[in-house]
């Protein structure tokens, strides 16, 4: 990779890749990247001790603003926090090792809607495609701007898509570690109906994520998932109708698929 020639009156980026035995796709992850226009960014990857070859996959592709830790942890959320933890960033998102981003220029595009200081965060749309192929669309999760109540009608942004201020973390938290296949929902019902932070709606594809994952990966995963994002709604004392939620999130669900040849 080209050596980083940062605009240091741009905004700067924590991006954060965590990762677990996933030799097979992380050199995607990498390469999309490695090739972001948007340079004002460090890319910190948490590696939860992989027993494959990921870790040489990484050592092959060096970087000067790259900074690798691996080491076992509790999962997904606590190597997330532990990321959050080293971020020196104004803006913190997440990339992780089954994800891509859209184009070269989704990291410009989300610096340059937080240039804004009046906004606290942002996100935008994401495509599934195949795990197998990931140049086959399966879903089109095409999100909105936010509405409060949002959360008790099944919706929430695209977590791959959403960036935040640092600041945010360190005013409200991080990941709810009780939470276990729903802590980026709580967080971000946490960020937008509880504390109501300013977030920008962009409407275009930042991200490509291969299904698979630990809570799209079979249907006992998502009812458990959507269980939890109840609990967390009841948590944050925050009315619902749980029939609403429901129906809200089949419709939500059908509609992604439908647009998927978008």
């Amino acid at each position: 990779m080209a050596a980083d020639t940062a605009d240091p009156s741009s905004p700067r980026i924590s991006l954060i890749t965590v990762c677990w035995n996933a030799e097979r796709t992380i050199a995607d992850t990498l390469r999309s990247i490695d090739t972001q226009t948007y340079r004002n960014f460090e890319h910190i990857i948490i590696d939860g001790g992989s027993g494959d070859s990921t870790l040489a996959i990484i050592a092959s592709a060096p970087a000067e603003n790259r900074r690798v830790l691996s080491g076992r942890d509790g999962g997904i959320y606590e190597a997330m926090n532990k990321g959050i933890g080293l971020a020196s960033g104004d803006i913190i998102g997440f990339l992780n090792a089954d994800d891509t981003f859209e184009s070269s220029d989704s990291l410009e595009t989300v610096a340059a809607a937080l240039e804004d200081e009046a906004y606290d965060g942002c996100y935008g749309d994401l495509i599934y495609v195949s795990n197998q192929h990931p140049d086959r669309k399966v879903r089109y999760w095409k999100s909105c701007a936010f509405e409060p109540g949002s959360f008790g009608r099944g919706w929430c942004p695209p977590h791959p898509t959403f960036y935040v201020r640092r600041r945010i973390y360190e005013r409200f938290g991080t990941f709810d570690l009780r939470y276990r296949l729903a802590a980026d929902v709580e967080l971000m019902m946490r960020f937008l109906e509880v504390a109501r932070i300013k977030t920008l709606y962009i409407p275009r594809v930042l991200v490509r994520m291969r299904l698979g994952g630990a809570t799209n990966k079979n249907i006992q995963n998502i009812s458990r998932q959507n269980k939890e994002v109840l609990r967390a709604l009841a948590d944050h004392g925050l009315r619902v109708s749980t029939l609403m939620f429901w129906a809200s999130k089949l419709v939500n669900r059908l509609g992604q698929f439908v647009k998927r040849n978008r």
